[in-house]
């Protein structure tokens, strides 16, 4: 595990090595004081990243030569037994010299064990999940709205493992998230949308719409923030309509705190407004869909989830039938229209002929 936060008391002078024949320290100069009292100085910040790389290079490696440390640490050997007796005697790490192995190890090493030490610690598999997590939200997060933000912590990470040793670097190279939609957005206002959101604040926006191509000035209290298919949205109780409403936050042209409590509304509530639906469009079920997939896209349509009560069958002919409710259809008669010839809708009928008028003006087209 590596340690985040730095010991929380003083450390005291040094004890005993942990084990007989341990390399002896480096010679110190000769004091010309006789009597001057040994002062043991703890690390610096700086050198908590040495901790924690110790602790790191043992446990992943079982045991590790003192030259090794040396080399990879970039420090002397008088650094290093100082790093040492802190680990041990401070912070009650069971580190020990192996004459037998010729390196450093753990007196009773256990899979995955943690020491108990001040602050937050992570066993490797949790340091890399940590990184694999910060890539994937900054691979995803094409607009930069939250990039800039958690990028900070891919430096703490690789310092926490160590330049040589952390498999970050490794998985940021083989791991890409490709979106096929993602929108343009603008940093300007995701620090007051975030303050807002946890402070339970109100905000005022600008709110450009794309469907209506008009700007409105509007007060709102929002409550979550979304993100669909690689773009962002904020879920919101809107004072200007008295209603719940999702606005695209590339939208928001600019965003100011509110100093008023926000109006609060419930989980189920939210749910029932803005999950029931089809897509990003909200609202209460109004209309129910039915689409049959033939036998061959149905080898990749059965393992996509269109709606969370979505359901499906197989008709005697092998096509696959999916059926839920929705409100309103433009992003559901985009994603019916991907598919061409291999879905036809069978209900409801106002669904059918918006999909034919659409195929016959493509048709015109060519």
């Amino acid at each position: 595990m590596m340690l985040i936060n730095p010991p929380g008391h003083p450390p005291g002078p040094p004890d005993q090595p942990g084990s007989d024949n341990e390399p002896e320290d480096e010679k110190a100069p000769e004091s010309s004081t006789l009597e001057e009292p040994y002062v043991w100085v703890p690390p610096k910040m700086s050198s908590l990243e040495r901790l924690h790389r110790i602790k790191y290079m043992i446990q992943s490696r079982g045991c590790v030569p003192l030259q090794d440390f040396l080399d990879q640490l970039e420090i002397s050997q008088a650094t290093f037994k100082r790093d040492l007796e802190y680990l041990r005697n401070r912070l009650n790490a069971d580190i020990k010299y192996d004459r037998f192995m010729g390196g450093y190890c753990f007196d009773k090493p256990k899979q995955d064990k943690k020491v108990e030490l001040p602050g937050l610690w992570f066993t490797e598999k949790e340091a890399t999940a940590l990184v694999l997590m910060q890539h994937l939200l900054a691979q995803m997060d094409k607009g930069g709205l939250i990039g800039p933000h958690i990028s900070p912590l891919t430096n703490i990470i690789d310092g926490i493992l160590g330049q040589d040793e952390t498999p970050g670097k490794e998985l940021r190279k083989r791991i890409k998230v490709f979106g096929r939609s993602e929108r343009k957005s603008s940093l300007e206002s995701f620090e007051e949308i975030g303050s807002a959101l946890l402070k339970r604040h109100r905000l005022q926006i600008t709110h450009y719409s794309k469907t209506n191509d008009e700007t409105t000035e509007r007060e709102i209290s929002p409550q979550r923030l979304i993100f669909y298919r690689d773009n962002w949205y904020l879920d919101s109780y809107c004072h200007l309509r008295k209603d719940l409403r999702s606005f695209s936050v590339d939208g928001i042209k600019s965003a100011g705190i509110v100093f008023k409590r926000c109006e609060e509304v419930s989980d189920k509530t939210l749910n029932q407004h803005f999950a029931q639906s089809y897509g990003i469009f909200s609202g209460p079920v109004t209309l129910r869909v039915k689409l049959k997939f033939t036998p061959e896209r149905a080898r990749w349509i059965t393992g996509e989830t269109w709606h969370p009560e979505q359901v499906t069958s197989f008709d005697k002919d092998g096509n696959y039938l999916l059926e839920f409710g929705y409100s309103q259809d433009p992003e559901l008669i985009m994603d019916i229209l991907k598919h061409g010839s291999e879905v036809e809708v069978l209900a409801p009928p106002g669904l059918r002929a918006k999909i034919k008028n659409e195929i016959t003006k493509s048709l015109k087209k060519y």
